[in-house]
């Protein structure tokens, strides 16, 4: 465990049933000056105990664990912290199967276990103030995956989506597809501001936490096919 939490550090619970990978989870992060890892967990179990107790900023959450996997160990979480704590999940491509459960339990993103170093840091930031993240690979992984087997619905009925406008619905899909701001506004020529405006405005119409929570009522809607 590390010593007194530092005042200006972004706070994180590493929760993995391998010894090894969270002492070199650790030892990435605690590497970083504005990162510390506060606690640790070897289980799902344990890792809703330290999230409810240390209340970090980010719990980076193994998918398999035994006691209570990292899909339950999210939801648990989630829900307890009342949003102060938000989970990054950890995956394989093998477990694909995992990722559209997880984020809508609501995890806030997934990053690969065999990610560079910096890549995995700048996910931990990233989800810790606020925003959402999703490996490019395991968003387009992800849509494959659930299209595969979603039912056919008719977004056009669905009351939720009444509440957006033509053009949000337009920038709804495109962040479904997995696109960013930038990548927004070069597809419909507009400006990386009134892109992010438009999000905004989609995750408060719709109640939404986050762009991972988007991506998931886009699936669940029919919005995206």
């Amino acid at each position: 465990m590390s010593g007194e939490t530092r005042h200006d550090a972004l706070t994180v619970v590493v929760a993995d049933d391998q010894s090894l990978v969270r002492v070199g989870l650790r030892t990435i992060l605690d590497h970083e000056p504005d990162l510390q890892v506060v606690g640790e967990a070897a289980d799902g179990v344990e890792a809703v105990e330290q999230a409810r107790r240390l209340r970090p900023d980010v719990v980076l959450m193994d998918v398999r664990m035994p006691r209570l996997d990292g899909i339950g160990a999210t939801r648990s979480i989630v829900g307890g912290t009342n949003g102060a704590s938000r989970v990054l999940m950890l995956t394989t491509f093998d477990l694909d199967a995992y990722v559209y459960e997880a984020l809508a339990a609501g995890a806030s993103g997934f990053v690969l276990k065999d990610m560079p170093r910096d890549q995995l840091v700048n996910a931990v930031r990233v989800v810790a103030t606020g925003d959402s993240l999703l490996a490019p690979a395991v968003t387009r992984r992800l849509i494959g995956k659930f299209l595969d087997h979603a039912p056919t619905r008719d977004a056009e009925a669905d009351p939720r989506l009444q509440r957006l406008s033509r053009r949000e619905k337009e920038v709804l899909r495109l962040v479904a597809q997995g696109l960013s701001n930038a990548e927004i506004a070069e597809r419909l020529v507009l400006s990386s501001t009134t892109v992010k405006s438009h999000v905004a405005s989609v995750l408060h119409k719709l109640e939404l936490r986050d762009r991972v929570q988007a991506v998931v009522l886009a699936f669940q809607t029919g919005l995206v096919r």
